[in-house]
């Protein structure tokens, strides 16, 4: 185990995007993806269910269904963050009850996230699209030595 404040990850150019959509929404992602396959074509695409494969009928891209949103499917694409198996989230959403969870562990491994199609527009255009990219994300085992140690004083 390293002694490390933080671990370094590393994006490849070829991104992995989570696209998620509520009900309200998922028309508008869909046409988002029909407007973006070209660029979206070069990368690695998983959504809940029925987003994801609205996506893949409208579009013809690839995209990995997992199982729909009220099924589990955003903790299954949560457990893809924390295995470093998703990039950044285009996650559009008209309520909050299922949102919080997923929103903290993009946050906790810091992948770039995009709650409307403005900021999915800024980030399918970023530079970093074509390059790696490192984030840091904290380490955990070290924090938790931490408090341990500051607890026992």
């Amino acid at each position: 185990m390293t002694n490390e404040k933080f671990i370094g990850f590393t994006m490849e150019k070829t991104k992995h995007i989570a696209l998620v959509a509520h009900d309200g929404k998922k028309k508008e992602l869909v046409e988002w993806c029909d407007r973006n396959k070209d660029v979206l074509k070069n990368h690695f695409l998983c959504g809940t269910g029925t987003t994801a494969k609205l996506i893949a009928e409208k579009t013809g891209l690839p995209v990995k269904g997992y199982c729909s949103g009220p099924l589990g499917g955003d903790q299954q694409i949560g457990s893809r963050i924390v295995e470093g198996g998703i990039d950044f989230l285009v996650f559009l959403w008209d309520h909050d009850p299922d949102v919080r969870a997923l929103l903290r562990i993009a946050v906790v491994y810091d992948i770039p996230v995009a709650n409307n199609l403005a900021t999915a527009d800024f980030l399918l255009t970023s530079k970093f699209m074509e390059e790696t990219y490192e984030r840091r994300v904290e380490n955990f085992n070290v924090t938790i030595q931490e408090r341990v140690k500051a607890f026992q004083k």
